[in-house]
C-alpha cells in the first residue's frame, strides 16, 4: 500500500515541462471553481427582474402591462417576476433558455424592439414565440406557482371551475391555451389569421 502511495507521490510531483501534474490538477480544480462561482453568478444575476427590465424596451412596455396585473398586485401578496414566467426553474432547462436569449441581446444591439412602435411590431411575432415554449413545455413556469391538486374548484366561478375539469385535469389544454395575455397586453390575434 505504502509503494502505491510512494509512486502516486511520484506522478503527481514529477514535473512537467514547467509544473508538476500535482500542481496542475490542483491548478485546474481551482480555476473550475472559479469558473463555475463566475458562471452561476452570472446566471443568477441575468435572472432578476432588475436585469430584465434593465433595457428601456422592456421597461417601458411589458413591464409597465405587467405592474397592471394580478401577477404583480394581488390579496395575497405573492408576486411574479419575469424570470418566474419566462424562465424555467430547473438548470439544464435555464441554461438552454438563456443560450436561446442571446438571439434577444441580438436585438438589443441592433434596436429591433428600440422604439414602441418596433415593438408593437413586434409583439404577436415575440408573443407567439412564448405561447409556444409555453404549450411545448405544458406550461411549466404557470404550474410551478399553479397547481391543478391544489385548486378548489369550489371557489372558482362556475366557468372556469368547469373549464379547468374539463381541459386542464384532463391534459386536453394547457394554461397557455386559456389565459394568453394574462400578465401581458395581447397582440393583434386578427394577424394570425392574416398570416403575419
Amino acid at each position: 500500500m505504502i509503494s502505491i502511495i510512494k509512486r502516486f507521490w511520484q506522478i503527481i510531483s514529477k514535473p512537467s515541462v514547467h509544473y508538476s501534474l500535482g500542481f496542475l490538477t490542483l491548478g485546474g480544480f481551482v480555476a473550475g471553481i472559479i469558473f463555475w462561482g463566475g458562471f452561476n453568478t452570472a446566471l443568477e444575476v441575468t435572472n432578476t427582474e432588475e436585469f430584465c427590465i434593465g433595457c428601456h424596451e422592456m421597461e417601458n412596455t411589458v413591464y409597465q402591462e405587467l405592474k397592471t396585473t394580478i401577477h404583480y398586485t394581488n390579496r395575497s401578496g405573492v408576486r411574479a417576476t419575469c424570470p418566474d414566467c419566462h424562465v424555467p426553474h430547473n438548470w439544464t432547462s435555464k441554461v438552454a433558455r438563456k443560450i436561446q436569449a442571446s438571439k434577444e441581446v441580438y436585438g438589443k444591439i441592433f434596436g429591433t424592439i428600440s422604439t414602441p412602435e418596433k415593438f408593437e411590431s413586434k409583439r404577436l411575432e415575440l408573443a407567439s414565440h412564448e405561447w409556444a415554449r409555453f404549450k411545448a413545455n405544458d406550461s411549466l413556469e404557470c404550474r410551478n406557482c399553479h397547481s391543478e391538486e391544489s385548486m378548489d374548484f369550489t371557489r372558482q366561478s362556475v366557468r372556469a371551475s368547469e373549464q379547468h375539469e374539463k381541459f386542464l385535469v384532463t391534459g386536453e389544454k394547457t394554461c397557455i391555451d386559456c389565459h394568453k395575455g394574462i400578465a401581458h397586453k395581447l397582440p393583434d390575434l386578427s394577424l394570425l389569421k392574416e398570416g403575419h
